[in-house]
């Protein structure tokens, strides 16, 4: 639909300058025409070429407009969450995890902009796991649960995720789209947050039975990822070999985290920088952090 209207817009702009299309009295300014079809074939070569720039996806700027009631509900504000979960149900097979994966990823670019972790950046996080094999894996911001699909779906036999999730109702869309693609015995949903005064860490320590995490995956609020982690380490869930993988370290930007980092880097933590771009686009760049805990603190 998009495409449909930037063509339109191109070829009234032309046809009103070029004769073609019969006015009458009515006139259009020289530059009114061929600005009008300068703004609609420079955004039908946009949606051409995949929609590479960010601010010219209306859902992208709708998302901005909603970063109060995102950072409050979890949610945009335009019910693109449930759409997409809907969406899953309806073009992924049941059971089919991978196609669960590549439906989420095709909403995000041909529908609405989406803000989990990406194809692109998935790549990562799908390597980390390859190569830790966690028995026990937890990540801190379901949204609608795209990671914990990737995440599940690489799991060794007997592994299982914990996914915690602020937003109730996001929650109950993860949990929707986990038994979709029939993974709900590998994941955990928890609706809760870390720093909720221990009533998440008791039910989660409860579940792990004196284990510990040997992954982490951290896809939340950016101001409290030092706080999370701290509680983490505190409650002795991590152990020397965890990894963990933080997204969207340099846009929106998580400088604490990335400072800490630094400050421990050869000392407790051993961290690689991945740099990468913001999810379901080409433009902005973006920092994934790749940590492992090499001292106990």
């Amino acid at each position: 639909m998009p495409a449909l209207v930037f063509g339109l817009l191109l070829a009234f702009g032309v046809a009103s300058q070029t004769g073609v299309l019969p006015l009458g009295v009515f006139t259009i300014p020289k530059w009114l025409g061929w600005s009008l079809a300068s703004i609609g074939g420079g955004l039908l070569l946009h949606e051409g070429l995949g929609r590479p720039v960010p601010f010219l996806r209306l859902s992208f700027l709708r998302m901005a407009l909603g970063m109060k009631n995102l950072l409050t509900e979890g949610q945009v504000g335009d019910n693109r969450e449930k759409a997409v979960v809907e969406y899953v149900e309806k073009m992924a097979p049941a059971g089919d995890v991978n196609a669960a994966i590549n439906a989420i990823d095709t909403f995000a670019y041909k529908h609405k902009f989406l803000m989990n972790v990406g194809d692109k950046k998935g790549l990562l996080l799908d390597a980390v796991v390859d190569r830790v094999m966690p028995k026990h894996a937890i990540e801190v911001g379901a949204y609608v649960g795209y990671s914990a699909l990737r995440i599940a779906k690489r799991l060794p036999e007997g592994g299982h995720l914990f996914s915690v999730e602020f937003s109730a109702s996001n929650a109950a869309l993860a949990r929707r789209v986990l038994e979709h693609a029939g993974l709900t015995a590998k994941v955990t949903v928890i609706t809760g947050t870390l720093g909720d005064g221990g009533e998440t860490l008791a039910t989660i320590k409860k579940k792990l039975i004196e284990a510990a995490f040997d992954l982490v995956f951290l896809d939340h609020d950016k101001d409290v990822y030092v706080p999370d982690l701290k509680c983490l380490l505190d409650s002795e869930l991590l152990h020397v070999g965890s990894v963990v993988v933080a997204d969207n370290v340099g846009f929106p930007g998580a400088p604490e985290y990335r400072k800490y980092m630094k400050e421990r880097e050869g000392g407790m933590w051993k961290t690689i920088e991945h740099k990468t771009k913001v999810e379901y686009q080409s433009i902005i760049p973006d920092l994934v952090l790749e940590s492992t805990l090499i001292r106990s603190p």
